[in-house]
């Protein structure tokens, strides 16, 4: 991936490759910044020539993806060019949240039923601003425009490509749409099939088979009267889609041979995969409802950086991705998000950014029941260290002689852990501690190129 680039004054540059990053920073001309992402801070210049960089934004549930790519006109009909600089993916801890929450809730009604308990309701006394998000959800839309903000600060960027993730947004091309050309247009099938492909987890909804092209089921059939509506979709492999026939489903899952034969291949009963088929068709997507809470929150917020920004559905992301061979991850649909042309170097490196928070201000360990435990040392910072931050030791000799590079989570006694791509690496002194970067509420992981992963795994920093 490219090595950001600041200079003198701290301003952002354009982007270098890491061989010239090397030989700016072998010849003294450079030092280094930040070590994720790896930034220079030249020390010889001032200003210089910048091109125009689009970030592209694709907000998920779990993980975001973040795009940095440089834009080029194309003298061609197909639109600009796009060259992929740096991708990231953003993991959020929206679910870690809910629980904390849920905990604290807990606690705060026993404390009341034990100490207080006549006390008159309040919740009718209490409101919430217009906009109000949870905060699980608010937390997705504040990590992704740190982020924003973070790079733009790192980069000159100039535009902003978000996926709204609206299942249905043919007009975006062309306003005047209608008709057959609407139903029949170039995105045709693709929003519905992203839609299918999300809620049943990209896998035949009968069998379980995954890695196998999958085809559009109605659960009741045609011919019993079923319909197009979408809740009456599902998807399934060719082998399922033939078996099951007009069969309905309860007959399907008890009397096909072929099926029991496959579901027990993938270790699967069918008792339990006729419920799971029945609950799913019930139950809405969850993932899908927290983006859709947040879509446009964090689309008000993302107008508010002054850049230019442009929308675009998950269909279209789709229909990009389909059309040039680019395989599914979250760093990569956000570069394909929007119209362009082609898109150049995807197979760069991911930075994998996870949100692992400050730590917390509760000091005492509790029990299940809200009982104390155990107690928390009221300092958090020890010999200079703080749990969080990236730190690289040296053992020179000893059972756990070696060098180790990761998080570290600080103890009172001086002796720390290291977290590290390979594991937990316990009892390490502070004396042999250098820190790389301070904590920041993220931890780090790179993945190297699809090209490279046939050869070996990523570097991590937990």
């Amino acid at each position: 991936m490219a090595v950001f680039v600041r200079d003198k004054h701290k301003r952002p540059l354009m982007p270098c490759s890491e061989k010239r990053a090397r030989l700016l920073l072998a010849r003294g001309r450079a030092v280094v910044h930040k070590r994720y992402p790896f930034t220079i801070r030249l020390k010889d210049r001032v200003g210089g020539d910048t091109q125009p960089l689009r970030l592209g934004i694709d907000p998920g549930s779990k993980t975001t993806g973040l795009a940095l790519m440089r834009e080029t006109d194309s003298t061609e009909s197909d639109g600009p060019q796009r060259h992929v600089l740096c991708l990231f993916d953003l993991v959020h801890r929206g679910y870690q949240i809910k629980k904390s929450l849920e905990q604290r809730r807990g606690f705060r009604r026993r404390r009341r039923s034990k100490n207080l308990r006549y006390r008159a309701p309040r919740f009718n006394n209490r409101t919430k601003p217009k906009g109000w998000l949870a905060p699980s959800l608010q937390h997705r839309v504040d990590t992704v425009m740190a982020w924003v903000e973070r790079l733009s600060k790192l980069a000159p960027v100039t535009a902003i490509s978000q996926e709204l993730v609206r299942f249905d947004t043919q007009k975006l091309d062309n306003p005047e749409i209608s008709g057959v050309e609407y139903q029949q247009g170039t995105l045709l099938g693709y929003e519905v099939r992203e839609y299918l492909l999300a809620k049943w987890g990209r896998e035949c909804a009968y069998c379980g088979t995954g890695d196998t092209p999958l085809e559009i089921e109605h659960v009741v059939p045609r011919s019993r009267g079923g319909s197009n509506r979408v809740s009456n979709l599902t998807l399934s492999c060719h082998p399922c889609n033939q078996a099951k026939g007009s069969l309905p489903l309860a007959d399907f899952f008890s009397r096909d041979k072929g099926l029991r034969k496959r579901l027990k291949a993938n270790g699967l009963s069918a008792d339990a995969r006729l419920e799971r088929v029945q609950r799913q068709l019930k139950q809405p997507l969850r993932d899908a409802s927290a983006v859709n809470a947040t879509r446009w929150a964090l689309f008000n917020a993302l107008k508010t950086t002054g850049l230019p920004v442009a929308v675009a559905s998950g269909g279209r992301t789709k229909y990009n991705r389909q059309r040039l061979g680019i395989p599914k991850t979250h760093a990569l649909d956000a570069a394909c998000v929007g119209a362009f042309g082609w898109l150049h170097d995807w197979t760069a490196s991911t930075l994998t950014i996870k949100c692992t928070g400050r730590g917390n201000y509760q000091r005492t360990r509790l029990t299940k029941y809200g009982f104390p435990r155990g107690y928390l040392m009221r300092q958090k910072q020890v010999r200079g260290f703080q749990t969080g931050d990236i730190v690289k030791a040296v053992v020179p000799s000893g059972k756990k002689a070696g060098t180790y590079t990761g998080r570290v989570a600080v103890r009172k006694t001086g002796s720390f852990n290291i977290q590290t791509d390979q594991g937990a690496v316990q009892g390490i002194s502070h004396k042999h501690c250098t820190v790389i970067q301070r904590g920041d509420g993220y931890g780090y992981h790179l993945t190297p190129t699809i090209n490279q992963l046939k050869g070996g795994a990523g570097q991590a920093v937990a």
